[in-house]
């Protein structure tokens, strides 16, 4: 029988995959080379998690993979129709980003609580000016996404002693249904969103969500750019109709020395960083190596995307 083949489509530095040695085929493409690859592969792993390609190439001829997985912990890049349609398993890489993130988001919260942006502009013009700051304890937060990552955000937020408001698509026991967002965002110092990117949330933060902010309010985006309309974002800092707002996803990445986001008042820009700590590529070499074991050995694979969703659908034991 011959040896399944492991399609990786590259990115440096490339996965480790040794502990696969001499029970799979490995063949590496980049994108270019990806569509006259896919027939012939049995699984295909996406190591370029910020490539089109698999969207772009997986409507051709032929046989596809079984199983594709990404490194990543949104699939919006991969998905289109036919890969929708089709057999083929989507996983993602549900367990390595969530506490870097929620990490990563506290750190931003105490920093605009506690004006960090302001000190370090003042130091660096010789300044000794003294201000006050907002208590972080006390303060209200509303987080839109109740998956893993919205999770791990609400709970570090609240030993912060912040009172969180977790958001998901539907109502269920301690988790607010989307019709309930405007209403809690009107009441939020912070609002935060850290949900997949789909037809239903493309755009959604615009004129509208801004204008119904407080104007002491902050909102954070470490879910996907495309959720947010950058112009109206710009807009809304520059009127003060909010504090601030800090992105580390952009409608398109990476954001070039031309963009006006980099110049706009009390907005922090970070280059898709918030879930990337040391040694993340290996744990997400680990991670898809484990996995693949599984598979081998009949076991069923966990972290399956419902791809009509565009996301793993939460349980009442995930919350």
């Amino acid at each position: 029988m011959p040896e399944p083949v492991l399609l990786v489509l590259d990115a440096d530095p490339p996965p480790r995959l040794g502990r696969l040695a001499g029970r799979v085929r490995v063949r590496h493409v980049d994108g270019a080379g990806l569509a006259a690859q896919l027939p012939h592969a049995d699984v295909l792993l996406v190591w370029d998690f910020g490539s089109d390609a698999v969207r772009e190439a997986w409507p051709g001829d032929g046989p596809r993979p079984a199983w594709v997985h990404t490194a990543s912990a949104g699939v919006d890049r991969l998905l289109c129709p036919e890969l929708v349609e089709c057999d083929t398993v989507v996983t993602n890489a549900r367990g390595v980003f969530e506490q870097p993130i929620a990490e990563y988001v506290a750190g931003l919260v105490l920093a605009f609580a506690k004006d960090l942006p302001g000190t370090l502009e003042l130091q660096h013009r010789r300044r000794w000016r003294h201000r006050e700051s907002v208590p972080v304890a006390g303060s209200r937060a509303v987080v839109l996404g109740a998956g893993p990552v919205g999770r791990a955000i609400t709970r570090l937020l609240m030993a912060l002693g912040v009172e969180v408001a977790l958001v998901g698509r539907t109502a269920r026991r301690t988790i607010h249904g989307a019709g309930d967002l405007d209403r809690l965002a009107a009441q939020a110092d912070w609002v935060i969103c850290a949900a997949p990117l789909t037809p239903r949330t493309y755009g959604m933060f615009d004129t509208r969500f801004f204008g119904l902010m407080q104007p002491s309010a902050r909102f954070i985006n470490v879910g996907r750019g495309p959720m947010v309309v950058e112009a109206d974002l710009m807009d809304a800092l520059r009127k003060r109709w909010i504090a601030g707002a800090a992105l580390d996803v952009f409608e398109r990445e990476p954001l070039g020395p031309q963009s006006p986001l980099w110049d706009v008042p009390n907005l922090i820009v970070s280059p898709h960083m918030s879930g990337d700590t040391a040694g993340w590529r290996d744990r997400l070499g680990e991670q898809f190596v484990a996995m693949y074991e599984l598979l081998a050995a009949g076991q069923p694979l966990p972290n399956v995307v419902d791809k009509r969703l565009g996301y793993i659908p939460g349980t009442d034991l995930d919350e």
